[in-house]
């Protein structure tokens, strides 16, 4: 009884302990598997204006833009794609939310239609569209889930670009250009104004003689903060271990080759023997080639090289080769052939022919028949019945073509087998040909030739011989310096500057994602080695800079700051040196002339002789006619100027095509300022890197 008393007593601190098990129970949990914020996190790759992008989402677009853009594309060109995307999206639907505009169902079903409106697959048998098969369509592909979402992706899209046209045509609305600024707009291309003036150039003092301290670069870049933006970015220098053949890799296959020699001078069946896969790398090919088909550093040799006899080994770029000399035959290197095709119903060039086989050999025996009559009618019979519409409008005239053209091949040979001035009909895969051999020209002596060609690579003990020369390098700069080890074993540093975070290339090594993590990984420090297997062989990489987001450092800024300075202080020494009450005066004491300048106008602020300069032109508006100006910092120099002549523009009735152009102008440039503004203003936190 006394113990159920005290736990009375002590009810509530008996609460609080247990609450405080269970809360810890729960954190426990939380923390060994990764906590719920966590988790979320790990699948969020950015957060726009409080909107999170799920990863998974985000990998099936850029899977979908990656098939797009087809294999040559690298994934991240598909990453900034979808990117861009998601950007626009997201600040666009805050602004479409924010004024309430909507797209309705109706519109997105009249937009469909639009599109698809020339689409074979959604049309009757009028070729007009037809919603019913749209919706045969969108039925049969709900079974599978990747063209379904295909699908429902496309019509969202319609349904958004709706959405994005009226909100800008909203903004358009807004965007004018009164009366009154088109009268302005007029005056500046038509009023005029001619000078005399003294021009002291920047020219005139060397650069030199002119310092400019980083101190005075710095309160420049902060002064204009703005103009001076830096995305983080990182610095590194690699040395490339290229994983290639060696001297005794080459004298190894080609001893290997050359075992094979006689067995190839004495081979009867050569086409077997040279397309068996031990033997070449390349198939044989069974063509006549003329001396400029051959080989530059081996065509002399091959070309007057006996038939029957063997020459090689021989190195050919990438291959260790040797050659037999199957025959020699005397071949025209140009055959003119004109060709009538007649197609019929299952050909490649059938297009809408409802013809049957039998019918085309019937139409091109006919045909046949006409032109060996009489073969003026050659052209106009090809431009009525040639299914080739690439030569049937020039008389199916197929030009000059040689031995090795594609032509010839699928002529079965005809061109070089039959004489000038024969015509017949040859069966093809595309249909009936008639053909007419019209001339032949150029005749010479042609070689067949077969190779034995077997790729040179790199061993295995070359391989291991560069993996090891590569970590010999990697540990023999982690103690010393990266440059001087590098110099020491004559290889070649290349330094890569300013790479961004979602940067894929590395110049010199070509698409290189996992470098560029590294770079940006919190863990790596300025002067850390890494070894990296890449295409060909192996970078070694030092980090030697990390720069974060923000403004631009001295050293990186001051390429364009500089100049702006040197510009600067050149204008004050040479305003210091104006003196002189006239042009005259002043062009003497500084060995200048007085030069003019005559209908110069605001819009195209020009000044003959002296370059773009739009506060000299628009200072001269402001001045009286006769008097003279203080120095005035252009461009190009300093300048002292004298009105002669002020010549106002004739008024207009209205100005009012001149408020339409500036109106259109304006609303054009609407679209990419708007999405460059919303982007600007947006709160964007960006964790790409973290996934790709």
């Amino acid at each position: 009884m006394a113990v159920l008393n005290k736990i009375r007593q002590r009810s509530v601190f008996l609460i609080v302990i247990i609450a405080l098990a269970l809360f810890s129970f729960v954190l426990a949990d939380l923390i060994r598997n990764g906590g719920a914020i966590s988790q979320k996190a790990q699948n969020t790759i950015a957060t726009i204006n409080g909107e999170d992008i799920d990863r998974t989402d985000f990998a099936r677009k850029v899977e979908a833009a990656s098939r797009n853009f087809g294999p040559n594309s690298s994934s991240i060109q598909a990453v900034n794609y979808v990117w861009n995307q998601e950007v626009r999206q997201i600040v666009f639907d805050d602004q479409f939310q924010e004024i309430g505009v909507r797209v309705g169902a109706d519109e997105v079903s009249q937009l469909l239609e639009e599109a698809l409106a020339n689409n074979p697959t959604f049309q009757n048998e009028a070729g007009v569209f037809d919603k019913a098969k749209m919706q045969e369509y969108v039925a049969s592909i709900k079974e599978n889930p990747t063209a379904y979402q295909q699908w429902k992706d496309y019509k969202s899209s319609l349904g958004k670009g709706a959405l994005e046209k009226k909100y800008m045509n909203m903004v358009k609305a807004g965007v004018g250009v009164t009366l009154k600024e088109g009268e302005l707009a007029y005056k500046m291309e038509n009023d005029a104004v001619d000078i005399k003036y003294v021009q002291l150039p920047y020219s005139a003092i060397k650069n030199e003689e002119v310092t400019v301290a980083d101190s005075e670069i710095q309160a420049y870049i902060s002064k204009h903060a703005e103009l001076y933006k830096a995305e983080a970015s990182r610095d590194f220098r690699y040395v490339f271990f290229k994983e290639e053949p060696s001297e005794a890799d080459e004298n190894e296959l080609k001893n290997s080759i050359a075992k094979i020699a006689n067995e190839f001078k004495s081979a009867e069946n050569i086409e077997e023997f040279v397309n068996v896969d031990q033997n070449s790398a390349i198939k044989y090919d069974d063509r006549f080639k003329f001396k400029k088909d051959l080989p530059v550093s081996i065509a002399d040799t091959l070309y007057n090289l006996p038939v029957g006899e063997v020459y090689g080994p021989y190195k050919d770029g990438q291959f260790m080769k040797i050659s037999k000399v199957i025959a020699q035959k005397q071949l025209h290197d140009s055959i003119k052939v004109n060709h009538i095709m007649i197609s019929w119903k299952g050909v490649p060039s059938a297009g809408d022919t409802e013809r049957t086989k039998e019918g085309a050999k019937t139409l091109a025996d006919s045909l046949l028949a006409v032109v060996k009559s009489d073969n003026s009618k050659f052209a106009d019979l090809a431009k009525t019945y040639s299914a080739d519409t690439s030569t049937k409008d020039k008389g199916g005239d197929l030009g000059y073509i040689n031995p090795s053209s594609q032509w010839v091949s699928i002529l079965k040979d005809y061109p070089i087998e039959n004489e000038e001035g024969s015509t017949d009909v040859v069966e093809t895969d595309y249909g009936y040909h008639v053909v007419s051999i019209e001339e032949k020209k150029n005749l010479q002596k042609t070689v067949k030739v077969a190779t034995i060609a077997q790729e040179i690579e790199a061993s295995e003990k070359t391989i291991n011989e560069i993996f090891t020369e590569t970590t010999k390098f990697q540990i023999a700069t982690k103690d010393a310096d990266f440059e001087e080890k590098a110099k020491e074993n004559e290889y070649t540093v290349r330094p890569v500057n300013k790479l961004s975070k979602m940067a894929d290339n590395v110049p010199g090594l070509g698409s290189q994602r996992s470098i560029v993590q590294w770079a940006f990984n919190e863990e790596s420090k300025i002067g850390d080695v890494k070894r990296f297997e890449v295409k060909d062989g192996y970078a070694v990489v030092q980090l030697t800079a990390k720069t974060a987001k923000g403004v631009q450092r001295v050293e990186d800024a001051s390429a364009s700051v500089k100049p702006i300075l040197i510009k600067e202080k050149k204008a004050a020494l040479l305003k210091n040196k104006v003196s002189g009450t006239t042009l005259d005066e002043i062009a003497k004491g500084q060995s200048q002339t007085v030069k003019t300048a005559s209908a110069l106008n605001m819009k195209t602020p020009t000044i003959s002789g002296a370059g773009t300069e739009p506060k000299v032109v628009g200072a001269a508006f402001a001045l009286e006619i006769g008097n003279i100006s203080e120095p005035i910092i252009g461009n190009n120099g300093v300048y002292v100027i004298e009105v002669t002549k002020k010549t106002p523009a004739t008024g207009l009735d209205t100005y009012i095509s001149y408020a339409s152009q500036a109106t259109t102008t304006q609303a054009n440039a609407v679209n990419s300022r708007v999405f460059n503004a919303l982007k600007e203003a947006a709160e964007i936190e960006d964790k790409r890197s973290n996934f790709y």
